[in-house]
């Protein structure tokens, strides 16, 4: 899984980068987290993105440092699926609401 986070934003200015990678270390989770300049997200900072081969990946926005039990919870339920997507978005909890998008997968990957 790559997570990526804006650190043109407010939270990728911070130390939650370090802070992420190592909730994801103690929730047993293999995860490369990097940083990129800008990811355009700027109407709801801070932004980060979930992406994996074959998956369809997401974008979050309006994060906090608050968010990290969230986010480590998405990691952890986005690694057990087999395409990315999730028959109920409640399981996003609170970060349903700032999902900025859902990118569709390749499809060939997916056996579609």
């Amino acid at each position: 899984m790559n997570i990526t986070l804006c650190q043109s934003c407010p939270l990728g200015q911070s130390a939650f980068r370090g802070q992420l990678e190592q909730a994801l270390i103690a929730a047993g989770l293999q995860a490369q987290v990097t940083g990129v300049d800008c990811m355009s997200g700027c109407a709801r900072p801070s932004t980060i993105a979930f992406r994996s081969a074959g998956k369809t990946a997401y974008l979050f926005g309006d994060l906090a440092a608050d968010d990290l039990p969230g986010l480590v919870a998405f990691a952890r339920l986005y690694a057990q699926t087999t395409d990315g997507n999730f028959a109920d978005a409640r399981v996003l909890g609170g970060l349903r609401a700032k999902a900025i998008a859902r990118i569709p997968g390749d499809s060939a990957a997916n056996g579609r």
